[in-house]
């Protein structure tokens, strides 16, 4: 299919100990955060699912949200997954042909407390019930790897308070298919994500965040990390879910 839309996506997809995606043990940056928990917990596992706004395109992969958790007290407890491939969406091929749904197959199991669904922008131009379809796909199967998981899917952000079409029947297909997974869905559109603040969050090409758009990422999507953390971290050990 050509695109009349540009696509997110350039650099490699990151790559680690012979998967793809980067396993980031997270802690923070002082001795007493880096503590394991008092109990002995495992870490929460949580694998990101996304495109370039997740990999740190236009910055590094460093300073991609996902990276930056290590040394953020929201990482506190938790061991971060980053999946994400340039180019890639539910229904878009990424630089190395992966979309959503096989980052899923990649990197989810059943050791997995979240899967974080991100984008994407890069679904632009595809039909509306197959972006739909296939987005149900990918979260049917996460929950069918990781059944205690929390599905928490993230719609795409819109730069602009007058948002594209396109990226609104992006986000309410997506909106539809989170609740019919049983997931939590999170609208950057509807709060207003970046639009008020671009020059600064995102970087010359106009598509991709810069460090601080990367930190305001992790503050946004993080808020809701460490807000599902202690019920997933209940339900992978079999224990009864905090109140």
């Amino acid at each position: 299919m050509q695109h009349t839309v540009p696509l997110r996506g350039h650099p490699a997809r990151l790559v680690a100990a012979g998967t793809f995606g980067v396993l980031l043990a997270v802690t923070s940056g002082s001795a007493a955060q880096t503590q394991p928990p008092a109990t002995g917990e495992a870490p929460v596992r949580v694998v990101v699912v996304g495109d370039s706004l997740s990999t740190g395109h236009g910055t590094s992969p460093q300073e991609a949200w996902p990276a930056l958790m290590r040394n953020d007290p929201v990482g506190a407890g938790l061991e971060v997954v980053n999946a994400a491939e340039d180019g890639s969406g539910y229904v878009s091929p990424g630089d190395f042909d992966g979309t959503f749904g096989t980052q899923v197959e990649e990197l989810v199991n059943a050791k997995t407390g979240i899967v974080v669904f991100f984008g994407s922008e890069n679904d632009l131009g595809y039909a509306s019930d197959e972006i739909g379809d296939a987005a149900l796909a990918a979260m049917d199967r996460a929950e069918t790897l990781a059944p205690e998981a929390k599905i928490i899917v993230v719609g795409p952000p819109s730069y602009s308070p007058d948002p594209d079409p396109g990226l609104l029947e992006i986000s309410s297909q997506l909106k539809a298919a989170t609740a019919r997974a049983g997931g939590e869905f999170v609208d950057p559109i509807a709060e207003g994500w970046i639009s008020g603040d671009f020059d600064d969050l995102i970087g010359p090409d106009g598509d991709h965040p810069t460090v601080a758009g990367q930190h305001y990422l992790l503050e946004h999507i993080g808020a809701y990390l460490e807000q599902a953390a202690p019920a997933a971290a209940a339900a992978v050990q079999g224990r009864p879910e905090p109140q």
